[in-house]
């Protein structure tokens, strides 16, 4: 691997099926509420005001979010796309009602996917695993509008450094997991996150819950 690649591969090793099985309780439960001061239910709702029937889902984690959302449709069309082929598998058994179909890639390569484009993309908890400066991963974003059709929304979330206000717990567990490279946040701040959508979408939103920026952006319609 080039130094890059085992920067993007450090990002996502964690997730293995033992870890998966703790990260709806420790992750969803007990950082996002105590530590991140984001709770779950949070990120519930924007999926609820973005998600589409027609949806890509970018790092997938374990499901969750896709489990407990509303789609607008009884039968959406779901794509589930990771580099990390054990929470693609996790996540695909999850929502086995919605038949999702799965990618394996990095969003930080140009993506080839044979696939029809999506009305909404998720991507919840990503840009602050990916390497690099704000403008780097940010190309993760590009790669992904190929994917949206005209007038889609890219929404998410990530959690920032600066331009935040992170308590004791939030500063020392985001330092111990940049030191462990599960995540690479140290410089991601509000006014470059905002700047990377502003350059991006026609329309978008932050909006700061702890130390989680949430966000969506939108498209042109032609």
């Amino acid at each position: 691997m080039t130094p890059t690649d085992d920067a993007v591969h450090a990002g996502q090793a964690i997730y293995t099926r033992t870890t998966l099985r703790s990260y709806d309780w420790l992750v969803l439960g007990v950082s996002n509420r105590w530590v991140w001061r984001c709770p779950t239910p949070r990120l519930v709702q924007l999926y609820n005001e973005h998600v589409t029937g027609n949806h890509l889902d970018v790092g997938v984690g374990t499901g969750y979010l896709l489990d407990h959302c509303r789609f607008p449709l009884a039968q959406p069309r779901i794509g589930l796309l990771d580099l990390n082929a054990t929470c693609l598998a996790v996540a695909a058994q999850r929502i086995a009602r919605f038949a999702p179909v799965q990618f394996q890639a990095d969003v930080l390569s140009p993506l080839s996917i044979d696939a029809a484009p999506f009305d909404s993309i998720g991507l919840n908890y990503v840009l602050h695993c990916l390497p690099g400066t704000m403008d780097e991963k940010s190309r993760a974003l590009d790669h992904l509008i190929s994917l949206l059709r005209p007038g889609g929304v890219v929404f998410g979330s990530t959690l920032l450094s600066g331009g935040v206000r992170r308590g004791w717990a939030a500063r020392k567990l985001m330092g111990y997991y940049n030191r462990q490279r599960i995540f690479s946040n140290h410089h991601d701040d509000f006014e470059q996150l905002e700047a990377a959508l502003k350059q991006r979408f026609v329309t978008h939103k932050i909006d700061v819950v702890g130390c989680v920026a949430l966000f969506n952006g939108r498209t042109a319609s032609q």
